[in-house]
């Protein structure tokens, strides 16, 4: 009889266990017992959080939610967590880790890992938050959105040593090893922790996210890190810096070529904190030289969630080739002025020495401006992209040819047509000279390498180094709409 009752209070701790957050499976702790917030401590605004219909509701006034446990002191260094999130149109919110409570502001340790699919609409000039859903907030950005609103998804947080890696719905969107000095910006000095709680951000009163299923599971303290830092520090200090200032690294002009693979691109994706947009070249003589053979690509091709697909369009027959409805299936079109026929007749292929004729520079110059002109004003792509090149016979040249009045053509028919210039890191165009007028004039600016390959698939050198000359902010910087 003894045993009887031992064996049924057993069993009955274990499902008091669970119901207060502190049972185990397979060493997996439920943190939410789906009716109560037993193992929880609000600050700053208790009202945002609220239980309803098994789910915890973070809405309202700006609030954390701190996981505390059952014994009030919850701390954890290696881990996995796990969580279903949903939100709602416009909501912000946020999971910390190794953080601890405070009373009011935002949670001064540990790191933030964003919640965010879609921004409401805002006035000109006003904030708009770029770090979405699967971002460690301010240290590797995911600058896409990835998943929908109003639909249940997985977050999966993995800390192990250094290593914080970051999964949404089983995608690796995250990869992060923290150097043992990482470089941070100063007020984020007090970040550098090993351990501490969960907490849920209550962001602001038009925001309402969901969570559920919240389950932790502890690893051993001595796990190694899964990876390496980043070896470039002065590097690493320019990346966070920018990410901490909302900043987009994007390179929206990859392809790929040669022997690059979509895994490599998304592992350097990872390295570095950037979104890539990869093209597919098209027009006349081309990779997709009719709409046939572009269609077949699309309804071949697997969208990978953590990139853009872009339509390069080549040549100046492009807009008879293909429909508005395919160019449509494209996250953004994109094209150049690398390819036009000029006064003579000849068609050329700037980069092909053997198609192209120069003759007199300046008649050439010329011909090129009004061409690149013409473009801009009379076909609809959303960047302008290997801006300002030349050809091999007078790149030399490129200072004396491009003019005050040769840029400030191309500037104007950019502003008046609302396209966006593409800053080329592996050609390092357009001149500092050109870009500062553009920017005097208000262009929008995208990045972009043109990779033939692995090789060549750098790490936005040019871009960063005339972010800073520039000045640039996010606000100058223009991004896919999502589609």
């Amino acid at each position: 009889m003894r045993r009887t009752i031992i064996n049924w209070g057993s069993m009955l701790f274990l499902l008091l266990g669970l119901m207060t957050g502190c049972g185990q499976e397979d060493g997996w702790v439920e943190m939410f017992d789906g009716a109560s917030l037993n193992g929880w401590k609000a600050a700053e605004s208790p009202e945002s959080f609220q239980v309803v219909d098994g789910t915890i509701v973070a809405g309202g006034p700006r609030g954390h939610l701190y996981y505390v446990g059952k014994d009030g002191a919850a701390t954890f260094k290696n881990f996995e967590f796990t969580a279903e999130v949903k939100t709602t149109p416009g909501s912000n919110s946020g999971i910390y880790f190794h953080t601890a409570f405070q009373e009011e502001g935002w949670p001064a340790r540990g790191y933030e890992c964003q919640v965010l699919n879609s921004n409401r609409p805002v006035p000109d000039g006003e904030y708009v938050e770029h770090k979405m859903t699967g971002s460690l907030y301010a240290i590797r950005n995911v600058w896409k959105p990835i998943v929908p609103d109003n639909e249940w998804f997985r977050y999966h947080i993995l800390v192990q040593g250094k290593t914080v890696q970051i999964r949404i719905n089983d995608l690796l969107v995250v990869d992060y090893t923290e150097s043992e000095s990482p470089p941070r910006l100063d007020e984020m000095q007090e970040r550098l922790i090993s351990s501490g709680t969960f907490a849920l951000q209550g962001h602001d009163p038009d925001s309402s996210v969901s969570y559920r299923n919240l389950r932790v599971r502890r690893l051993p303290d001595d796990s190694p890190s899964l990876g390496v830092p980043q070896p470039d520090l002065e590097l690493e200090r320019h990346l966070i810096e920018l990410s901490g200032r909302n900043f987009p690294l994007i390179d929206l002009h990859g392809h790929l070529k040669g022997d690059l693979t979509l895994d490599q691109v998304l592992e350097r994706a990872r390295l570095y904190g950037f979104t890539y947009g990869l093209a597919v070249n098209c027009g006349l003589f081309m990779t997709y030289p009719d709409e046939g053979a572009l269609r077949e690509f699309l309804m071949e091709y697997q969208r990978n969630p953590l990139t853009y697909l872009a339509m390069q369009a080549e040549g100046r027959e492009w807009t008879e080739i293909f429909s508005e409805k395919i160019r449509e299936e494209f996250d953004y079109v994109f094209s150049d002025s690398m390819t036009w026929t000029n006064d003579d007749g000849k068609r050329m292929r700037l980069w092909i020495p053997e198609e192209t004729e120069v003759g007199d520079p300046e008649k050439f110059m010329q011909m090129f401006v009004d061409r690149t002109v013409g473009i801009l004003e009379n076909e609809p792509i959303d960047i302008y992209v290997n801006p300002t090149y030349l050809p091999d016979s007078i790149a030399s040249q490129y200072d004396e040819l491009w003019t005050e009045e040769r840029m400030d053509r191309v500037i104007q028919a950019l502003v008046e047509n609302e396209i966006a210039l593409e800053i080329n890191d592996r050609r390092r165009i357009p001149s500092p000279a050109f870009l500062k007028r553009a920017k005097a004039a208000g262009v929008k600016f995208t990045f972009g390498t043109n990779n033939g390959g692995a090789d060549d698939l750098g790490h936005l050198a040019y871009c960063l180094e005339m972010t800073e000359e520039l000045g640039l902010e996010s606000s100058d910087i223009w991004m896919p709409e999502v589609r």
